[in-house]
């Protein structure tokens, strides 16, 4: 072929390959990045020994407005949902039979009295007389008996009158404590009877907390127990002692019903959610690290201490898991240095850097 050289072609491939060797040698002499990790110090914490479980909050104070004489509703002034507050009137009742008795009792009571007192001067009259040997005693005697007779009747009309008037006084239902209305049970126009509910009220002054557990722990459970207590309707957590809980175990759940009163909490309902954190017991001393700075191993769950910027690694014997925390029984004390973001990838005796300076993890 015309113009083709063989040497030239030859030069070009040898300075090819030489050009690939040389990226070669530039590439392995090129040193591989080390790792990147964040560390933090051990802590040593008081760390509470406790058990979770979520319940239901109970109203202890729910009372029912009930009729306390028979007549027809007349109205009602509170409605479900309505706040009222204790003494303020929240349904009536008709009146008219009571005002009437009343009109009658009262009426009897006049005439009494003044039968009473014409009868009192009767006898002071006689009195003189007998006195003036006019009159014999055994007149008189009639007289002071008949006085007597007419002073009790009038004190059983007094009582009589006393008695409808406070009768009259429960046509004006009261509502016997703060709360909010629940629920209305009649409608105006209905008649009802001694007994018959009205409107139920509910208050959430007082609540108790029903929290179930499991039945393994009923030998740890005693009354006297610290319990802090979170429910979604309230940002204010509160904190009650264990006072009793039932002793029979339920049978559809085989759980334990914790109950935890609650007092004066503001926002907390009754019918909620309730969160409940039993206080079992506590660690004075607990070495503590975040939960990403134990890894599995072949050997068993480790951590890696860094001292100097080499990572050594630890194995360990963990206890609880608490909020994002892992105590540490064994294996690393308390002020050492360990890592946690980055810290399984890492290998024992690899030289790390560190993108952070140590803080004490959060207990």
């Amino acid at each position: 072929m015309s113009g083709y050289r063989p040497w030239a072609h030859a030069l070009m491939l040898l300075l090819a390959l030489l050009a690939s060797a040389c990226s070669k040698q530039e590439d392995t002499t090129k040193k591989a990045p080390l790792p990147l990790v964040s560390v933090t110090t051990a802590a040593t914490t008081r760390l509470e020994i406790r058990e979770q479980s979520i319940g239901t909050l109970e109203g202890i104070m729910d009372p029912t407005v009930a009729a306390e004489v028979p007549a027809r509703v007349l109205k009602i002034l509170a409605r479900p949902g309505q706040v009222v507050k204790k003494g303020e009137v929240v349904a009536l009742l008709d009146p008219q039979d009571y005002t009437l008795q009343q009109n009658e009792a009262e009426s009897e009571v006049a005439r009494l009295e003044a039968l009473l007192l014409n009868q009192q001067r009767n006898v002071e009259r006689n009195q003189k007389l007998v006195e003036k040997n006019f009159i014999s005693q055994n007149a008189l005697d009639d007289l002071e008996t008949q006085r007597l007779a007419l002073k009790r009747q009038l004190e059983g009309a007094r009582s009589r009158l006393a008695s409808i008037t406070h009768n009259g006084g429960k046509t004006r239902l009261l509502s016997p404590i703060d709360g909010k209305v629940e629920k209305q049970i009649v409608s105006p126009g209905d008649y009802v009877k001694v007994g018959d509910p009205i409107l139920q009220i509910i208050s959430n002054q007082r609540l108790r907390a029903h929290l179930p557990f499991p039945e393994n722990l009923a030998a740890k459970i005693r009354p006297g127990l610290k319990v802090r207590l979170s429910t979604p309707t309230s940002d204010e957590e509160a904190e009650g002692i264990l006072r009793e809980f039932k002793p029979v175990i339920g049978s559809t759940n085989r759980a334990i019903d914790i109950l935890v009163d609650i007092v004066d909490q503001p926002g907390w309902q009754s019918g909620a959610s309730v969160t409940g954190n039993i206080i079992l017991g506590q660690y004075d001393n607990a070495v503590v690290v975040p939960e990403q700075s134990v890894v599995l191993r072949p050997a068993g769950e480790v951590v890696y201490v860094i001292a100097d910027d080499i990572a050594e690694q630890r194995i360990v014997k963990t206890g609880i898991y608490q909020d994002g925390n892992i105590q540490i029984l064994e294996g690393l004390k308390g002020g050492e240095t360990v890592a946690v973001d980055g810290a399984a990838f890492l290998t024992d005796k690899i030289r790390v850097q560190v993108q952070n300076q140590p803080e004490q993890a959060q207990p």
